[in-house]
């Protein structure tokens, strides 16, 4: 039987990045992978984007197991019907920091969800 989180999804858009900091910080993946619809997709920072609930975990395993505190400044909201693109500054206890470009969707539940995370999306280009 699945564990059911404490957590509450979010029903506005931008409260996307508020929620998802609240479930980093709070350790637990199953937590963070609540926010992303199954089909999701998640860009690191080498730009080869994964899909999938198992593939999105694994790439966010690693800053979870930093064991620190991530914060998340909004910087742009853009709603268009049950779309949005969340621009945030975002910073793992001055270790890993970035602006992340992302996708979130409201669901027929009514909850907003990543559709795609691009953490590292505002990024200078790496070649």
């Amino acid at each position: 039987m699945p564990v059911m989180s404490t957590f509450i999804l979010p029903q506005r858009p931008e409260d996307v990045p508020w929620a998802f900091a609240e479930r980093f910080n709070s350790g637990d993946p199953d937590a963070v992978r609540e926010l992303y619809e199954p089909d999701a997709a998640f860009v690191p920072e080498s730009g080869v984007p994964v899909h999938g609930a198992d593939a999105i975990a694994a790439q966010n395993a690693p800053f979870l197991a930093l064991g620190l505190p991530i914060s998340v400044t909004p910087r742009h909201v853009h709603v268009a019907g049950d779309t949005a693109l969340l621009v945030v500054d975002w910073d793992i206890d001055g270790k890993v920091r970035a602006t992340a470009t992302d996708v979130a969707r409201r669901g027929a539940d009514g909850y907003w969800r990543y559709v795609i995370d691009s953490p590292f999306g505002a990024a200078p280009s790496l070649s």
